[in-house]
Parts: structure tokens; C-alpha cells; sequence
């Protein structure tokens, strides 16, 4: 049991020689969804900042136990599937249909209470989502939804 536990602990020590890449992209304001969403309120725009752009833009903010491996392994992860999915940061070199699409996405995902994540939650209270909050956003993507559709017409 001894060497066991030694094992563990020197594999343990030696993963954390293997880092994570904390890098976030340089900002393209323009390119932004909450700058070219201009009728965005302050009060809607902090939701989707507090609950959606640590995993979904390049404006993460990686905390202290992203030093730890082989956590930080797991947060990167799902850090790059958000981004890959759907990049607030890129927003607007999405054609429109696809801008839609994702902010269809955003609403089907907020109805089933599957974004943001629960195991988010732990490390970031402020992005627990009230029945209220996530209502006003679902009114939000609904209303620029049919915005996009109307300036494709």
C-alpha cells in the first residue's frame, strides 16, 4: 500500500511539469456578440458575461486550481469544446444563418437547464442562473433572433 501511495504521489508531482496553455487570443472588439448586439442592457449583458464567456470566448478567466494537473487538464477541455461550439469573441464572423442557429442553441440550452454547466457552479457562483435571469435570456436570444432574421430579409 506504501508504494502505491508513493507512486501516486510521484505521478502526481511529475503531471504538473505538463501545464496547460492559459493563452487567450487577442480581442477583436468588433468581432465580439455583446458589441454588435448593441440593444444589449447592461443587466442582460453581465448575465452572459458572468454565465457563458469563461467557457465560451476568449476572455477566459482561468482560477488557481487551473494550476493543478490533471484538473486543469479536464477544465481546458471542456474550455475548448465551449469555444469550439459557439465563440462570443467571434461572434460576428459567423454568417447570420449560423448566429441564428447558435442563438437558437443558446435558448434550447437554457430551457433544458443543460448551460451553464453545474460543475461550473462550484467555482463560480455568480454564474448560478435565478428562473428569472434565465428567463430574460431566453427573451434576449428570441429577441435577437428574430432581429438577425429581420436584417436578413
Amino acid at each position: 500500500m506504501k508504494k502505491v501511495m508513493i507512486i501516486l504521489l510521484v505521478a502526481f508531482i511529475i503531471i504538473q511539469f505538463f501545464p496547460i496553455d492559459k493563452t487567450n487570443k487577442p480581442l477583436n472588439p468588433g468581432m465580439d456578440f455583446l458589441k454588435i448586439k448593441t440593444n444589449t442592457s447592461p443587466e442582460i449583458a453581465k448575465l452572459v458575461t458572468n454565465s457563458c464567456y469563461d467557457c465560451h470566448s476568449d476572455e477566459t478567466k482561468y482560477p488557481w486550481y487551473t494550476n493543478i494537473a490533471p484538473a486543469s487538464w479536464w477544465i481546458k477541455n471542456h474550455i475548448d469544446e465551449g469555444r469550439k461550439h459557439l465563440n462570443f469573441s467571434t461572434f460576428a464572423t459567423y454568417e447570420p444563418k449560423r448566429q441564428i442557429h447558435k442563438m437558437e442553441e443558446c435558448v434550447e440550452m437554457l430551457e433544458k437547464h443543460e448551460m451553464p454547466l453545474e460543475s461550473y457552479y462550484l467555482g463560480h457562483q455568480d454564474a448560478k442562473l435565478t428562473d428569472t435571469q434565465r428567463k430574460e435570456l431566453i427573451t434576449y436570444f428570441k429577441r435577437e433572433i428574430q432581429e438577425t432574421k429581420f436584417k436578413t430579409e
